[in-house]
């Protein structure tokens, strides 16, 4: 078995560190409840005995209102904010009725009985949900992560619920620029991370605390500064209200909220002009976007109509390991430039299709994605022939 800390060799994903940091930490037994870690927050053993560095921790002294994720390695310092007669904070599950709740324990309440409070049940039991228009300050922000490197990168599972929430409190005004942010793990997952998997959405650590150390990071790579709108989705929008809502208030203030399925008519500053692309109905499959495109003789305009965008090309991905993830694909066409317009994805049938805006963009991905494998087996990349619009496929 290969040590995580040797991690950081050239081309290695973020999905890559995951894998091995969990296969490390099931085959050396130093996980705890829940099992097996994978695709998960890892709760490793000794987590729970970690509160008590913590309170005698002059940083988490100086906290009045802390933040704390509801993963399972991270109870104890939940229970010591709590015993310290702190403000709690947790994220709503999924972010799906809002941002997060404050934890309110019973008048009198025991040791035990904020022990109850600190876990995942006493959550949902003893928790108030906190308005956007609340004034809450955040000292302190408790991440879970599956690794992080010395210099505070940080990787989580996948989900990217801990780099959009810290996001979204930027929005509403809830951290500035003091507040801390901190991540509790064990040793093993404190490996070197290469700095070109680090994206600007991605948050990044103060401290890591451990089961021997505080290790102050000195990390010079800045934390997400608001809500990358150009990265949200319809879809997630749809699945996340509170996003409406944030999204809402800063459209009012005059921001640009459009979002990366939208077009985008005025370019950031400092950045090429981008054509914006025309809107297709959702069910409009490629084989009638292309007829679309060819309506007229030699495929020029018809008088009475503007010019029609090229149609879309599909590249077909097949061979796709079972087990695999969305999110794992995702990762790897970006580490090859090769991210598409559109993903859809039929993990069921173990294959894919990525939709690029034009043949010579689908062509250049299809080079670069040439030797591309997952979780060891090499991946079938290549041209879709059929132009896919199978039904029930899903947009991602």
């Amino acid at each position: 078995m290969e040590v995580p800390q040797q991690l950081g060799s050239p081309g290695v994903s973020k999905w890559d560190i995951r894998h091995k940091i969990w296969d490390y930490m099931e085959a050396n037994n130093l996980a705890d409840f829940p099992r097996p870690v994978h695709h998960r927050i890892p709760n490793f053993k000794g987590s729970f005995e970690m509160s008590g560095s913590a309170q005698a921790w002059d940083v988490f002294d100086k906290a009045r209102e802390v933040k704390v994720d509801p993963d399972k390695p991270l109870e104890g310092i939940r229970l010591a904010v709590l015993q310290a007669r702190k403000a709690l904070l947790v994220p709503t599950p999924r972010l799906r009725t809002g941002l997060f709740n404050r934890i309110i324990p019973p008048p009198g309440a025991t040791k035990e009985m904020l022990r109850k409070c600190a876990t995942s049940q006493g959550v949902r039991d003893y928790s108030v949900p906190v308005g956007l228009d609340a004034k809450v300050h955040v000292d302190l922000v408790v991440v879970g992560s599956v690794a992080v490197s010395e210099k505070g990168c940080r990787i989580g599972k996948g989900e990217g619920f801990a780099d959009l929430e810290y996001a979204m409190m930027v929005s509403m005004g809830a951290v500035r620029e003091d507040t801390v942010v901190v991540t509790a793990v064990h040793d093993c997952q404190v490996v070197d991370i290469p700095e070109d998997l680090l994206g600007d959405h991605d948050l990044t650590v103060d401290y890591i605390l451990t089961p021997t150390r505080i290790i102050k990071t000195g990390c010079r790579y800045p934390k997400p500064q608001g809500i990358l709108w150009h990265k949200i989705s319809h879809e997630m929008l749809g699945k996340i209200p509170v996003l409406k809502n944030l999204r809402h208030r800063e459209k009012q203030e005059g921001k640009d909220v459009a979002l990366k399925d939208e077009q985008r008519d005025v370019p950031a500053a400092g950045k090429p002009v981008r054509v914006a692309k025309k809107s297709r109905p959702e069910s409009c499959s490629f084989q009638d976007q292309a007829s679309l495109s060819q309506a007229s003789p030699e495929g020029g305009a018809s008088p009475d109509s503007s010019p029609l965008p090229d149609a879309p090309v599909a590249v077909y991905v097949g061979s796709i390991p079972q087990g695999t993830r969305v999110g794992e694909l995702k990762d790897a066409l970006r580490q090859c430039h090769a991210t598409p317009a559109r993903l859809i994805w039929q993990g069921a049938q173990h294959r894919a299709f990525l939709n690029y805006d034009d043949k010579a963009t689908a062509d250049a991905a299809v080079v670069a994605l040439q030797g591309l494998s997952l979780h060891g087996s090499p991946l079938r990349v290549e041209l879709s022939r059929s132009q896919l619009s199978k039904t029930g496929s899903r947009p991602r």
